[in-house]
């Protein structure tokens, strides 16, 4: 039979990747590094969580971008309260790395992710110019912000530190608490509005405090005292509108960390994050859809193509969804990844930027179609926007196997 037009253009021009192998050797990813060219930012967009393939072609181009491209910064779909409690552990060496992977959200509990931790550990020791790294979500903020907050106003303006305390005791967790015991109890009260406005009081006071420009000690202050105000205003809101805002702050906090850094980042996350989709749907047979601008949207709006978006993608196998092995079978024939199971190849990179005859240019600006969340089952699936819209590189597996619990 005549082979398809769209497989023979990707066969054609794919990339091979001749291993998955973390350690293995960078030169097959060459290819990604033109096509990454002088960007100051750059999405890693897995399909989904749980996937022991992709998380090592994952750490496989996350090495090509600090090793052979500088990238000095690492921004996660993590905490931004987790973020230094990781930054330590790879950046001094302190603390045990199973105490540390405890505090990751559960997606990032495997030993591929720990796998990667280790390897940033071991690159930064005895280097000068180490990878820093830092979450990028709010919604479990914990004890460090709040802490932060206090000794900055300590050291900067001790006579205003009973005012701080004040506004922070009525929304500070209780002593004891896990993060998820507080969050149980503020969802249990009935208005929020109280706790927001403490919050607001806390930022607005760090804010008011003399300082120099420049001043990174007082930015930094700031930015947790902003954290603090986002976890309150996260949860009242309606499940759609805390969608949106949470992708959004997201990338404010990326954007951020770029200008307080100065550094070239890698953007870990889950490819709706990542994927340059501002209008973003993601829908399961008996699910409400959920709609949302994603972050990688605001990063393309800001930098133009100083944001490059990578998604990693798989055509078929078993993924570790939260602790429940879950089959994917081959994707649907509506699905963009469906013609890439056909290229032969066990696991290639696309430059889908790369010249097309007009059959494959109508695959690559048609609606998009792909893979959705996991505990949807495997009808899942997202849509809003193309595939050249959503993904600059595409590094796709043809098989996948779950994830190991670390």
């Amino acid at each position: 039979m005549p082979e398809q037009p769209v497989t023979g253009w990707v066969r054609h021009n794919a990339a091979t990747l001749s291993s998955i192998d973390p350690a293995a050797a960078l030169d097959d990813l060459a290819p990604v590094g033109r096509s990454v060219g002088d960007a100051e930012i750059v999405g890693l967009g897995e399909s989904m969580h749980g996937t022991a393939e992709e998380t090592r072609l994952k750490h496989r181009a996350l090495r090509f971008l600090v090793e052979r491209m500088g990238f000095r910064s690492i921004a996660w779909e993590e905490q931004w309260t987790t973020g230094p409690v990781v930054n330590e552990y790879i950046r001094f060496g302190q603390g045990d790395l199973d105490t540390v992977m405890a505090r990751l959200g559960p997606q990032w509990q495997t030993r591929e992710v720990a796998d990667v931790l280790r390897w940033l550990r071991d690159f930064n020791a005895g280097r000068s110019d180490k990878v820093h790294f830092v979450g990028v979500e709010y919604y479990w903020t914990w004890l460090e912000a709040y802490d932060a907050v206090d000794a900055y106003v300590a050291r900067a303006a001790a006579q205003r530190l009973p005012e701080l305390r004040s506004h922070l005791g009525k929304i500070h967790p209780a002593p004891g608490s896990t993060v998820l015991e507080h969050f149980q109890k503020y969802q249990a009260e009935p208005d929020k509005e109280p706790y927001i406005r403490q919050a607001h009081e806390v930022y607005d006071l760090v804010a008011r405090l003399p300082h120099q420009p420049g001043d990174r000690a007082h930015a930094l202050a700031l930015h947790n005292a902003r954290q603090i105000v986002s976890f309150y205003e996260h949860y009242n809101l309606s499940a759609d509108d805390a969608l949106v805002y949470r992708d959004a702050r997201a990338a404010e906090n990326l954007r951020w960390w770029r200008e307080f850094s100065g550094d070239k980042i890698a953007y870990w996350a889950a490819s709706p994050h990542t994927a340059n989709a501002p209008q973003l749907r993601m829908g399961a047979p008996g699910q409400t859809d959920k709609r949302f601008p994603s972050a990688g949207s605001y990063l393309r709006r800001w930098y133009g193509q100083k944001y490059r978006s990578i998604g990693f993608t798989f055509d078929h196998g078993t993924v570790n969804a939260f602790g429940t092995m879950t089959p994917m079978p081959p994707p649907a024939a509506d699905w963009f990844e469906q013609p890439l199971g056909r290229v032969g190849v066990g696991q290639f990179t696309l430059d889908l930027h790369t010249a097309a005859p007009p059959p494959v240019r109508n695959w690559l600006d048609a609606p998009i179609k792909t893979r959705g969340l996991p505990d949807g089952g495997p009808d899942a699936f997202m849509d809003g926007g193309t595939l050249r819209q959503w993904f600059d590189v595409i590094v796709h597996r043809q098989e996948v196997t779950p994830a190991q619990p670390a």
